[in-house]
């Protein structure tokens, strides 16, 4: 696809040191402008980030070119009906050409192509410019978020049992996935077991929610707050880069506050094609 004078290509395992590095660019100067904290601790981490989303195999990319030199790249994650969009990023020098915007549209235009049911991507609420070009591509703010940081609770809730799941557990948090989100996220709960991060709780011998990382990467979804606070009470670790929340469910967001969890920045939950008002409680993945 070409578009002026850049020209968008898929992406490969060796733009990851270029890709990261203007994306841990253009988000520390846009998160410096606001003086909130950059979700990745260093260039370094930000790259290997990249790196690890352009071996997998459900992550479709796209790299901007301008005179043979990369100055962008979007990313889509697919794990069944929904996909998640993200990071969208641009070289700081080579912004307010348009080339977010066709990055965007390419990746789009890919969910069309593969019948994607709906699409999401987590938005800083405080980048007028993303939410601008997000609304007028079609997308419809969801959630209000928040991230949240603190250290590991390590603690117990009375009458909930948090344990390390098996594969036999993952029907049943598909079954809790599909009662809250009306969607399935199998293959992430796949790579959660082998990764050894998915966590279940149990309340009355009855599995009623799972976390597969308390962090960006991971998601969580319980059927009610009580079985979600017994995750978050008994998570260890928590992701240094946080994790992010609906400011909607007020009753846990005190929660976490009064635990000495801290707010970080506001975020924005985005969707495009099917979404379906959650019917429990959950916290989204960067993703979505």
């Amino acid at each position: 696809m070409e578009s002026t004078n850049f020209i968008l290509r898929e992406g490969k395992i060796e733009d990851a040191h270029e890709c990261g590095l203007i994306c841990y660019q253009a988000f520390k100067i846009l998160h410096d402008q606001h003086n909130y904290p950059i979700e990745w601790a260093s260039v370094e981490a930000t790259i290997e980030w990249f790196s690890s989303l352009l071996k997998r195999q459900n992550i479709y990319s796209v790299v901007a070119e301008l005179e043979g030199h990369i100055v962008g790249s979007n990313f889509l994650c697919s794990n069944g009906a929904i996909a998640g969009i993200g990071p969208l990023s641009v070289r700081p020098t080579t912004q307010g050409r348009s080339i977010g915007k066709h990055l965007m549209q390419y990746v789009l235009d890919y969910t069309q192509h593969q019948k994607f049911a709906g699409v999401r991507l987590v938005q800083a609420a405080y980048n007028s410019s993303s939410l601008s070009l997000y609304t007028k591509l079609g997308f419809y703010v969801r959630e209000p978020l928040v991230v949240l940081k603190g250290t590991a609770l390590k603690q117990e809730v009375l009458g909930y049992v948090v344990r390390k799941a098996t594969k036999p557990d993952i029907d049943i948090c598909n079954k809790l996935c599909f009662q809250v989100h009306g969607h399935v996220r199998h293959l992430e709960l796949l790579d959660a077991i082998e990764q050894q991060t998915l966590t279940v709780v149990e309340h009355n011998a009855q599995i009623t929610g799972y976390t597969t990382l308390l962090g960006f990467n991971g998601h969580t979804i319980a059927q009610t707050n009580q079985d979600l606070k017994a995750l978050l009470s008994a998570a260890t670790p928590i992701s240094e880069s946080g994790f992010l929340l609906p400011t909607r469910n007020t009753e846990l967001l005190r929660w976490c506050l009064e635990k000495g969890f801290h707010i970080v920045r506001p975020m924005t939950l985005m969707s495009l094609g099917l979404y379906n008002e959650p019917a429990g409680a959950f916290l989204p993945s960067i993703f979505y």
